[in-house]
């Protein structure tokens, strides 16, 4: 049995999963608040314009996409649950830790996946990189750094809330467990609010993070790196293909009273071709079919927004 999905909102993100899902063959149905802006979709993609109502009472559809205002995301999901439909949400999944632990327990309850929109954990340099740290290839991992700075997107929202959990979701896979300590240096520059940010992580031993996000950035830096003992990976998204992911065999270590350290060039490897969000929607697949978890579940969700929360609270 093949399996039919929906996408709630067709915004700017929102397109990217109707387009996606319409590829790969599973696109069902697609709906959104502005209804001339779903009849177009359904139009170009070939598939009806339904109402959430409908939709949720449409047993045919197996799970929906929500690519919605983070403030909707949390009640839509939870009556998707109920009604028995697999949910992937997108990033946030709520603006609070106890509407994110909400939703997570209705999902427990009803046995339905509930997946997050964490795509860059699909991206394949990312996976590359994961996995050569747990190779031991940059030695005891000691610090890893995120970096998203750019112009834009004002969208209500400060830029921890919109930039961060992207940024926090690859942190927290590196890391492999949540952090300790978190303090947070927020800066309103041309906004209203936050428009960058410094999250400092601790995660117990010597292992450290550091998040630094800015929408009011000159530049653009899309880089995550992870230093070791024995070296350290970087993927920068914003290199050619063949150059996003580097490795540096520097090396730093106590000689005498002081330091030492010695600088290599760049090792540039080689990683697997595939789109994140294809990769990601695949795996909400799998996972429907399979009945196995998905990779970026309700307990990341959940964690994220916890660490959003302390980082950047709400009024």
């Amino acid at each position: 049995m093949s399996i039919r999905i929906a996408v709630v909102g067709c915004g700017q993100w929102g397109r990217n999963h109707v387009r996606t899902l319409a590829e790969i063959g599973t696109l069902a149905a697609v709906s959104d608040a502005d209804a001339e802006r779903a009849a177009e979709f359904a139009a170009r993609f070939g598939v009806p314009a339904r109402t959430l109502d409908e939709l949720l009472a449409d047993p045919s559809i197996d799970g929906l996409v929500l690519a919605m205002p983070p403030r909707l995301h949390g009640e839509t999901a939870r009556r998707a649950l109920r009604a028995g439909k697999h949910v992937l949400v997108e990033k946030p999944i709520a603006l609070d830790p106890a509407d994110a632990e909400a939703t997570a327990a209705v999902a427990r309850e009803t046995g339905r996946q509930l997946m997050v929109g964490h795509v860059l954990r699909f991206h394949p340099v990312f996976e590359r990189l994961d996995a050569l740290v747990r190779e031991g290839r940059i030695g005891t991992l000691r610090h890893i750094v995120s970096t998203r700075l750019g112009l834009g997107r004002f969208l209500g929202m400060d830029a921890v809330w919109d930039l961060a959990p992207h940024d926090l979701s690859l942190v927290l896979q590196v890391a492999g467990r949540a952090p300790e300590t978190i303090e947070t240096l927020r800066r309103t520059v041309l906004s209203d609010e936050t428009d960058e940010a410094e999250i400092a992580l601790g995660f117990g031993g010597r292992l450290t993070g550091s998040i630094r996000v800015s929408r009011v950035s000159a530049y653009r830096d899309r880089r995550f790196t992870a230093v070791g003992t024995k070296g350290m990976l970087v993927f920068d998204d914003l290199e050619a293909e063949g150059r996003k992911l580097a490795f540096h065999a520097h090396e730093v270590w106590r000689e005498g009273a002081g330091f030492a350290f010695r600088h290599a060039d760049p090792e540039y490897l080689e990683t697997e071709p595939g789109l994140p969000l294809d990769r990601e929607l695949r795996d909400f697949i799998r996972a429907i079919a399979t009945g196995e978890p998905v990779r970026t579940g309700a307990s990341e969700a959940v964690e994220t927004v916890r660490i959003l929360s302390l980082a950047s609270p709400r009024a």
